[in-house]
């Protein structure tokens, strides 16, 4: 006899939450060797609704202006 408990999801609800929500991975690494960049690895991975993207997208465009700006002139 299989019983189900009362406070498990299927897959569908559990794929409308993950929508509705939304997960977002975002990595970034980098390996150096004696100051040399051997590897750089950037990833994003988002499973959202479009709203959700979207707004995550706004979100990481101001941090990377914002970095830009930041980011002192070389003088040669």
């Amino acid at each position: 006899m299989v019983s189900q408990s009362p406070d498990s999801s299927s897959l569908a609800e559990v794929l409308d939450r993950i929508l509705d929500k939304g997960i977002v991975v975002d990595v970034w690494a980098r390996v150096s060797l004696v100051g040399i960049e051997i590897l750089a690895i950037e990833a994003r991975v988002v499973v959202a609704s479009v709203d959700t993207f979207l707004h995550y997208a706004e979100e990481i465009t101001k941090i990377e202006i914002a970095a830009k700006e930041e980011k002192p002139a070389i003088a040669a």
